[in-house]
């Protein structure tokens, strides 16, 4: 009789098994390359800019040297015109025009010194009105004597936030920019608040543009002075993140869209002079560049 054992005894050829396991593992790789595009796709990035022309203000998606012309509010669906224009030919604005200005102090190690880290962010607030755009002068007032270039990631925020959850938050963060938490250190020290010090009209740069799809947990963060890198670190190295950096202020104080939080600088600062050109750049994001100024003593 036939060995019972014998590959043929079963009637199903020796070979199956091994074409049913190749088409699982071609099954799975067919499955890894979908999810891989789905994710792809949903971490596309995108360029906002704000610009002047001709007299008229817009949002647009800056695309190399090309800015397609959005119709609407940024924060609210906005639809392309069709309309395309140079970037050259427009003059770049702030890329948000915010309600609040929120910042968080001494959130990168090497910018502590000898202080221990924190239990939770230290918050304080800049003014809409210190906001700048890229090429804008900040002009020093005329008394300030000690002012100091801080570089950092900014959060815009996306929708309305109130007491979210760490894991929910930064669904609420629309995109990322660049600034300049301009501070003038000797105010820092001997007034009340920081309101002089940190809110003087031109003490916030922002831009040059906003940008979705990156990733806002490790991003190159670099201050240059005059062409010199003076500050460069990775936002991976912040100690609060993003996340928790948005949950934590919604507890006390409502998000709404466009709204910006400027994350913390690192590394030491030193003053700015008059001519002085600052430039802050955050990976993906492009180039803040402002020259500093300061009126005559009056």
């Amino acid at each position: 009789p036939p060995n019972s054992r014998h590959p043929a005894a079963s009637g199903r050829p020796a070979a199956l098994p091994f074409f049913r396991a190749l088409l699982g593992v071609a099954l799975l790789a067919v499955l890894l390359l979908v999810g891989a595009s789905i994710g792809q796709a949903q971490m596309a990035v995108t360029k906002y800019v704000r610009y002047a022309s001709a007299g008229t203000t817009s949002f647009g998606i800056l695309e190399g040297d090309v800015i397609r012309e959005l119709r609407g509010d940024l924060l609210a669906n906005p639809q392309p015109t069709g309309k395309r224009l140079k970037l050259s030919d427009v003059k770049l604005l702030a890329p948000i025009e915010p309600g609040k200005v929120i910042a968080v102090g001494l959130n990168y190690k090497t910018h502590l010194g000898e202080r221990d880290p924190a239990a939770y962010p230290g918050l304080f607030l800049k003014l809409p009105t210190s906001i700048i755009a890229t090429g804008a002068d900040i002009v020093l007032p005329s008394d300030a004597k000690n002012t100091h270039y801080e570089g950092e990631m900014v959060l815009v925020i996306g929708k309305r936030a109130h007491n979210v959850s760490k894991a929910d938050a930064k669904s609420y963060v629309f995109g990322v920019t660049a600034g300049n938490d301009v501070s003038e250190r000797d105010w820092q020290r001997a007034d009340l608040q920081w309101f002089r010090a940190k809110a003087s009209d031109t003490f916030g740069p922002l831009g040059p543009s906003i940008v979705t799809g990156l990733n806002y947990d490790d991003l190159l963060l670099q201050t240059r002075l005059n062409g010199e890198v003076v500050q460069s670190q990775r936002t991976a190295d912040l100690i609060f993140g993003v996340a928790e950096i948005v949950s934590y202020i919604s507890r006390y104080v409502t998000l709404n869209p466009g709204d910006i939080i400027y994350t913390g600088t690192p590394g030491t600062t030193k003053a700015m002079k008059p001519g002085d050109i600052v430039e802050v750049e955050l990976e993906g994001v492009g180039v803040l560049r402002n020259k500093v100024t300061q009126p005559m003593t009056p």
